[in-house]
């Protein structure tokens, strides 16, 4: 099979923004993008306005420079987005889905002026419906979006008073919008279970095809099939290398990929360690928010996702923690190819308290039962149904070796309980109950974030992961906000903010290593908004350190 084909990025027409396959693990031949200006409105009222007085660009944030409106709209208002399209030929006649990885926080979707289905793509995970039935020659698609920043649903670090580590907030259509035709039986989904030898394929929505695997051509039974390369390679950073192969069934065939990769605790040396392909491994990372000055959640273009994990790794990091954000499947499926692995945490809600969050903790009450902690009903029922969708929708990624299920306890609650529940959903991955302060009990690993103050080694039985530390701020001229500065320690020029790195991870990474540490998450990328401390700038111009800045101990953050 040409690889080549598989991984074409469907860029037929330049001047629709996004213009990829939105779901590069389920690639079919037919994908319509609904991408590029629509007509825009606000309302206070519950049904779409007679006529639509703005333009706004999809897929970017309303509030956002490229959206061409950059205004966030007050509480209780009703965002209306209108496009009109004419499906093309090879859509018709056959069943069609209409998809949206991301709208920010509840939606209402009309097709010809019939109510299609409500959603939230925060709690429910992407939006997929089957809109055959509503649809004529020409068609009029009205999408409505309420955001009153509910903080039952998971919000991530939004804020509709930004400053230091809140960020603006986000409201509306935010992922592509686009259209994909299927034979009325039709393949659904795909699971991928991996192990050094061989990949388990479950195939949704069919029982019965064929799969085409390294050349050959083999038969498919309830839905299941095991695929044993002939030569096998096991992913790492070091070596992504990635198999393909695709899935017919009637007439629907979709593209695909699976990599080998296993992930384990074993004992080494008397400590407890991480283990990746069988080996002890020094996960090396870097915290990501997922924020773009022009675009806030959403990058100008497919490609600024490369841009950031290649820089990632020029500078020597093996990892990402992507931060409280659940991304656009691009990013994982260039995680995926370029060889990055991903710790994804899960997206928070409920109330934050400085106090409780921020203050207790620091001052060392870590260990309050969190049994009692955040009990209404909506907000913990919203967040398992989102932490289940997002195991589900991310699932197959090989980048993937991390869960974070919350995060210096905004939301915590019952992390035992959400750990039975998402290591029932993925047990081949690692589960990180706690990142920060409230120690639940259950978990994989022994969490800790450390700013102001030296990291020291804790005594614990539990493989140890220093999941926030740094933090060091440098404010670049010409590239910052004005009222930017905010950091855990200020750094006035750029030899002293490198050699201050570089000095922390030689006298407390290190040393810390041989003592069991498993792996560090360094704050930040990129600076963002009010925040400078990151390791290049908000609008990606100016990188602060070195290119690999571990350059001088490379071998020793090996195990």
């Amino acid at each position: 099979m040409d690889n080549e084909l598989i991984l074409q990025n469907y860029q037929a027409e330049e001047n629709i923004p996004w213009n990829v396959y939105p779901r590069p693990q389920m690639r079919r031949d037919s994908f319509c993008n609904l991408n590029g200006e629509w007509d825009f409105d606000v309302s206070q009222y519950d049904y779409p306005p007679q006529k639509y007085s703005m333009k706004i660009m999809v897929p970017y944030p309303v509030e956002s420079a490229l959206s061409g409106v950059g205004k966030h709209y007050k509480k209780g208002s009703r965002l209306y987005y209108r496009r009109y399209f004419d499906a093309p030929i090879k859509l018709r006649w056959r069943r069609v889905l209409l998809h949206c990885g991301g709208i920010d926080q509840k939606a209402e979707i009309y097709i010809n002026g019939h109510f299609v289905i409500s959603c939230c793509t925060s709690i429910e995970g992407p939006l997929e419906v089957d809109i055959t039935p509503f649809l004529l020659d020409e068609n009029e698609l009205v999408i409505k979006v309420i955001d009153d920043m509910d903080k039952n649903i998971p919000y991530g670090k939004q804020s509709e008073n930004p400053k230091e580590i809140w960020y603006s907030p986000v409201s509306g259509i935010w992922q592509t919008v686009w259209l994909e035709a299927v034979p009325e039986y039709y393949i659904k989904g795909l699971k991928v279970t991996s192990t050094l030898e061989y990949a388990d394929i479950e195939i949704a929505g069919v029982d019965e095809g064929r799969v085409l695997f390294e050349g050959k051509s083999y038969r498919f039974y309830d839905g299941k099939i095991r695929l044993t390369p002939m030569v096998k390679k096991p992913w790492s950073p070091e070596d992504p290398h990635l198999y393909f192969f695709s899935v017919q069934v009637g007439n629907d065939k979709v593209d695909s990929y699976f990599a080998l990769r296993t992930l384990e605790i074993k004992e080494a040396y008397g400590l407890k360690r991480l283990c990746l392909n069988g080996e002890p491994y020094f996960f090396n990372g870097v915290l990501h928010q997922g924020y773009w000055k022009e675009g806030l959640y959403t990058p100008e273009r497919a490609d600024d996702y490369k841009f950031d994990i290649i820089t990632a790794k020029n500078l020597g990091f093996n990892t990402i923690r992507k931060h409280l954000k659940i991304e656009a499947e691009e990013f994982y499926y260039q995680c995926d190819k370029l060889g990055m692995i991903v710790f994804q945490d899960m997206v928070n809600n409920g109330k934050y308290s400085k106090i409780r969050d921020i203050v207790f903790p620091m001052a060392g009450f870590t260990k309050l039962s969190d049994k009692l902690k955040h009990r209404g009903k909506v907000q913990r029922r919203s967040y398992i149904n989102a932490a289940q969708s997002t195991v589900k929708t991310l699932y197959s990624h090989p980048c993937i070796c991390y869960w974070t299920l919350f995060n210096e306890g905004w939301g915590q609650f019952c992390s035992s309980q959400i750990y039975d529940l998402i290591k029932g959903l993925d047990s081949t991955r690692f589960i990180d109950s706690a990142s920060g302060w409230f120690k639940g009990g259950k978990t994989d690993v022994e969490s800790i974030h450390c700013y102001y103050k030296k990291f020291n080694m804790p005594r614990t039985e539990k493989p140890i992961m220093l999941s926030e530390f740094g933090g060091y701020s440098l404010k670049i001229q010409d590239h910052s906000l004005e009222d930017a500065g905010y950091g855990y320690k200020v750094f006035e020029d750029k030899l002293s903010f490198v050699d201050a790195i570089r000095n922390l991870y030689k006298n407390e990474i290190i040393p810390a290593i041989g003592m069991g540490l498993c792996g560090c998450i360094y704050t930040q990328f990129c600076d963002i908004e009010k925040e400078t401390n990151g390791l290049i700038t908000f609008d990606r111009k100016y990188i602060k350190t070195d290119d690999n800045i571990f350059k001088p101990f490379k071998d020793k953050m090996k195990i």
